[in-house]
């Protein structure tokens, strides 16, 4: 990769956003805390909600995918996310990273963007 990479290449492309979203989403899912967010929650809600959350990290890091959802702060309005929360939630995508083995530098660079979106998110 060259230094003009985009992360979303930097990261593997498509693919490899997928296998994360899909390795992090039932350890969100099975937490005892966060685990709330899905409850009541059919299949096909859930499936959508992947897809959105794969086309919407592949976008913004500079793939060619089309994020057709909601903003953040619409999306997460009501579900009363907290500072805990998103604390338990930067510990599962941390996790995540980790078990992907992703480099130090991209790694930093998720975590940052995904940093970044904290006050769309987290209800104060």
């Amino acid at each position: 990769m060259t230094e003009e990479s985009t992360l979303y290449e930097r990261l593997g492309g498509y693919d490899a956003v997928a296998a994360v979203v899909n390795n992090m989403l039932p350890r969100l899912m099975s937490d005892e805390v966060l685990g709330r967010f899905w409850e009541h929650r059919g299949e096909d809600g859930i499936d959508r909600e992947k897809q959105l959350l794969i086309d919407f990290l592949c976008q913004c890091a500079g793939g060619p995918m089309y994020y057709t959802g909601r903003s953040m702060t619409l999306t997460h309005r009501g579900m009363a996310i907290s500072d805990t929360d998103w604390t338990r939630f930067i510990g599962y995508l941390t996790d995540t990273l980790d078990h992907f083995e992703l480099a130090a530098t991209e790694k930093n660079d998720v975590l940052a963007f995904i940093e970044s979106t904290k006050a769309e998110v987290v209800e104060a």
